[in-house]
């Protein structure tokens, strides 16, 4: 008999339950009594009254699906809409809605280099934008995480190239801010283009939320562009692209993940667009996540725990080992607490950690109970 051509996959099982990295789905109800400090719920929208009803209506004007991709009938006004809204709330001259911040990633790095092109990658980038340089044949210098310099000499190495520097705004993993005006700085000297992934400051970091662009004073400049998600502080699902109209255009003509991907479905984008009208209505809800993500912070560091300065409103906390970290994390659980386990290949640096989501809406008794379940449970205690 031949042999089962997937009879591979049982070693590979083996390797990572022998290294404490096996994943699996755990579904959760509609309604919980835990304490979630897992999610990426910012600002508390997801169940927002506003954000829901944005999707509900948008649902029943529009139907359950886009019906094709973008370029076909999967366009809807309610897609322009949010496009304006995002772009003017964010400040670019142009905004293009995908159906994940994933898909945003890949559209804007592979469509913005090529196979002449460069583009120099922070270390800590998440995977999305990884992926895209896989995908983009460009020539890719990965560089020491948020070392401007390393950028610069990556670049002068390449005078008169094309090219392009990625990196994420807010780090997923410790919750630290990348040296945005140090790089557009270099990017502006060397002709290069500054791609930034904002999934993690929009709507904690600027004026009223409106991302670490803002915050660097870099909205709207020639050479910026900037990608986000709408699944994090928008509460919906979704990605976009924002930045010059000729780079939108560009991406409409030329990113695989924009042209044949069905678009992004009508209730998304509703309860986005909702989200961004609660944003501009509530500005001090940005602050209010840092403050939170700052609380936790001082009380772990207080408890002798090793955490990472939160720049935005992730905030991380080192564990001895993979199965520290996943024993921690269902220490939590059953005392009624959910945290993030991250563990390789989810860490570049190799340790692993819990992670926590500074929520907006979390009130001091939460972060109380939070502090008190973290340190209670944490490993050696």
């Amino acid at each position: 008999m031949p042999r089962n051509p997937f009879d591979w996959i049982d070693e590979e099982s083996r390797r990572r339950e022998r290294a404490g990295l096996v994943r699996t789905l755990r579904p959760r109800p509609a309604d919980s009594a835990l304490l979630d400090l897992a999610s990426n719920d910012y600002l508390g929208l997801t169940r927002r009254a506003e954000v829901t009803e944005g999707a509900v209506r948008a649902a029943r004007r529009w139907g359950a699906g886009a019906t094709g991709s973008r370029l076909v009938t999967g366009s809807t006004e309610l897609h322009a809409e949010l496009e304006r809204e995002l772009a003017d709330f964010c400040g670019f001259e142009a905004a293009l809605v995908l159906s994940s911040g994933y898909a945003a990633n890949l559209a804007a790095v592979t469509a913005l280099s090529g196979r002449d092109a460069l583009v120099v990658s922070d270390a800590g980038n998440h995977a999305s934008i990884v992926d895209g340089c896989r995908l983009s044949r460009a020539e890719t210098a990965v560089v020491p995480h948020t070392d401007v310099e390393a950028v610069r000499k990556t670049l002068e190495a390449h005078p008169g190239r094309r090219a392009l520097a990625v990196t994420d705004s807010v780090f997923s993993v410790d919750g630290d801010a990348a040296p945005l005006r140090g790089l557009a700085d270099v990017c502006r000297e060397h002709g290069a283009g500054l791609l930034v992934d904002d999934a993690h400051g929009l709507g904690v970091l600027g004026a009223g939320g409106r991302g670490a662009l803002d915050a660097a004073g870099l909205a709207g400049e020639a050479g910026t562009v900037a990608t986000l998600t709408l699944s994090k502080s928008l509460g919906s699902q979704g990605g976009a692209v924002l930045g010059p109209a000729r780079v939108i255009d560009h991406l409409i003509n030329t990113a695989r993940t924009f042209i044949f991907d069905t678009g992004l479905a009508p209730a998304a984008a509703g309860a986005a667009l909702a989200g961004v009208r609660v944003l501009r209505g509530e500005p001090g809800l940005a602050g209010r996540a840092r403050e939170v993500a700052a609380t936790l912070h001082r009380g772990l560091t207080d408890a002798g725990l090793t955490s990472a300065r939160p720049d935005a409103a992730v905030v991380s906390v080192q564990a001895p080992s993979p199965d520290a970290a996943l024993r921690w994390a269902a220490d939590c659980r059953a005392a009624g607490l959910v945290v993030g386990c991250f563990r390789p290949p989810s860490v570049p640096d190799g340790i692993s950690r819990i992670r926590l989501t500074a929520r907006a809406d979390l009130t001091d008794r939460q972060i109380g109970t939070a502090l008190s379940t973290i340190i209670r449970t944490a490993p050696g205690s």
